[in-house]
């Protein structure tokens, strides 16, 4: 699989929610970074965290299926950037978050490197405040 390939067939399975199915797509150890300020997150966002196995992608995904209202999350693709083995996707997330039941929407942009069609890095740079903030039980930033 090409590039623009194996993005196409990573963004259809996260669609479907299969963690397993979504992890088959990486290599066994992978170049994974969230961008997130530094701290521990695990109480309010547990799949924020340091990856680097298929076996972690899969979590990832699980935690963040577990954690997330089914039925309430989407995502919609603005563009999808290619330049050998490199892609960019840029889009925009709405979720509702599952311990307090508010929504968020949040813009994001995914690095993703393919070689021998396998993503081999997977950084997200996201609205973390937006996300942070749907998971704060006293309210956005505290407020209430």
């Amino acid at each position: 699989m090409d590039t623009r390939e194996t993005v196409t067939r990573l963004l259809e399975r996260i669609a479907l929610g299969d963690p397993e199915k979504i992890a088959e797509l990486y290599a066994d150890h992978v170049d994974w970074k969230l961008d997130w300020p530094p701290g521990d997150h695990s109480r309010s966002v547990p799949w924020i965290r340091d990856r680097s196995t298929r076996a972690g992608v899969a979590e990832h995904f699980r935690l963040i299926g577990e954690h997330h209202v089914a039925g309430r999350s989407s995502a919609e693709i603005e563009a999808v950037l290619v330049d050998g083995p490199d892609a960019v996707v840029l889009g925009e997330l709405q979720n509702t978050a599952k311990p307090t039941g508010r929504s968020y929407v949040a813009a994001f942009a995914l690095h993703l490197t393919v070689e021998h069609g396998v993503i081999t890095r997977h950084h997200v740079y996201e609205d973390s405040l937006a996300v942070w903030d749907a998971f704060q039980p006293g309210g956005p930033r505290g407020t209430g």
